[in-house]
C-alpha cells in the first residue's frame, strides 16, 4: 500500500508540553509496511518524575508501574534505533513529536526519520464532515475496533495505524493507484481540505 514503511507512534505523558518539565511514561512505535503492522516497539519509560493523579485516572497509568519501568535513557536510544530513517507518523503529530525531540535532546541525541506524517490531519482533509476527529471518534465513525484501553499508547498506536492503513485505501481507491508516496501524505498535511480533491486530480493526472 504504502512505497516505504511508515512508524506510527504514540506516547503517553505527565502532561502537555515538555517546556514545562513534562515527560514521557509510556512508548508505542508500530512499522507499517506490506499493508499491515509488522514490527511493535512498546515500553513503559521511568523519567524519574512524578505522575499527576489526573494522568492515572486518565491512562491507568500509575507511579508504581513507572518506577519499575527501564529508565529513559535505555528506552529513547532503542526507540531511534528502531524508528530509523522511516516516515514518522501520529495522530495529531506535533504533539508526539516535540516531546520524541526533547526527550532525545536530553540524551544529545537526534531523531533520523525521513518525514512526519499527521493522520489527525490526513483525517480532516480526506474524511470532512465526520462528527469529530479525536481518535476514538474517528475509530467508531470508520469502523476501527480498539484492541486495549484508549489512552494506552499500544492501543493508541494501533487504533492510529489502522487509520491510517483506511487513508491509504482510500487513497487507492479514488485515485486509481496501486501504492502511495509517504511524500504525497505529507502534502496532503500541508494544504487545506477545500483544496486536496484538485491536488489529488493534478497529482494522479492520467494515473
Amino acid at each position: 500500500m504504502f512505497e516505504q514503511p511508515i512508524v506510527m507512534i504514540d506516547f503517553e505523558t505527565t502532561g502537555l508540553s515538555p517546556a514545562s518539565g513534562d515527560r514521557i511514561t509510556e512508548v508505542a512505535a508500530l512499522r507499517i509496511a506490506d499493508g499491515r503492522i509488522v514490527e511493535r516497539f512498546v515500553s513503559l519509560v521511568n523519567c524519574g518524575v512524578r505522575i499527576p493523579s489526573f494522568i492515572t485516572q486518565l491512562t491507568g497509568i500509575t507511579q508504581d508501574m513507572v518506577d519499575r519501568a527501564p529508565p529513559a535513557s535505555a528506552v529513547v536510544p532503542e526507540l531511534l534505533q528502531f524508528i530509523g530513517t522511516d516516515a514518522l507518523s501520529a495522530h495529531n503529530a506535533s504533539f508526539d513529536e516535540k516531546f520524541l525531540w526533547a526527550e532525545s535532546l536530553h540524551m544529545g541525541l537526534y531523531p533520523r526519520h525521513a518525514r512526519t506524517i499527521c493522520s489527525l490531519k490526513l483525517a480532516r482533509r480526506l474524511f470532512p464532515g465526520l462528527p469529530g476527529y479525536k481518535l476514538a471518534m474517528l475509530a467508531s465513525a470508520l469502523g476501527i475496533r480498539f484492541q486495549g484501553s484508549a489512552h494506552r499508547a499500544e492501543a493508541d498506536a494501533e487504533v492510529s495505524a489502522h487509520l491510517l492503513l483506511h487513508v491509504g485505501a482510500h487513497l487507492q481507491k479514488t485515485c486509481g493507484v496501486a501504492r502511495i508516496a509517504p511524500e504525497l501524505l505529507e502534502k496532503i498535511n500541508r494544504i487545506s481540505a477545500a483544496r486536496v480533491p484538485d491536488f489529488l486530480a493534478r497529482e494522479f493526472a492520467g494515473a
